[in-house]
């Protein structure tokens, strides 16, 4: 089994609904975004996928999240904008787009700071 990763971020702000704490109030982070993919086997030239179209995929969900107020955005007026469903939010968003031949978007990993992270995965 072979894995391939890439890393983006994006800034964004958001307000956790029925939160008791500081998070309750309006807030923001630079989100880093990790994108992983695996597949059984390697293509003609010994490559899972190409990291130019992984990288582009994922940024074009990313510029959709990127400087907006999470919580105006269609999907999270009803889902709360934690990380945990922001990880589901982009892999919905890539799974059938990261769908090739030999490999699949395997899972989401959203940090929020340098040490609090949540990955979403099927």
């Amino acid at each position: 089994m072979f894995e391939a990763k890439v890393i983006s971020e994006f800034s964004a702000a958001h307000s956790l609904r029925h939160y008791k704490g500081k998070c309750e109030a309006l807030h923001g982070h630079n989100w880093k975004v990790e994108a992983v993919a695996a597949g059984e086997g390697l293509d003609k030239i010994g490559m899972l996928m190409d990291f130019k179209k992984f990288k582009s995929t994922l940024h074009k969900t990313l510029d959709k999240l990127d400087h907006k107020h999470l919580n105006s955005l269609t999907y999270f007026k009803k889902v709360n904008p934690t990380s945990e469903n922001i990880a589901k939010y982009i892999f919905d968003k890539l799974k059938n787009e990261l769908r090739g031949a030999d490999y699949e978007l395997r899972r989401i990993t959203v940090w929020e700071s340098q040490n609090s992270c949540a990955t979403y995965y099927e």
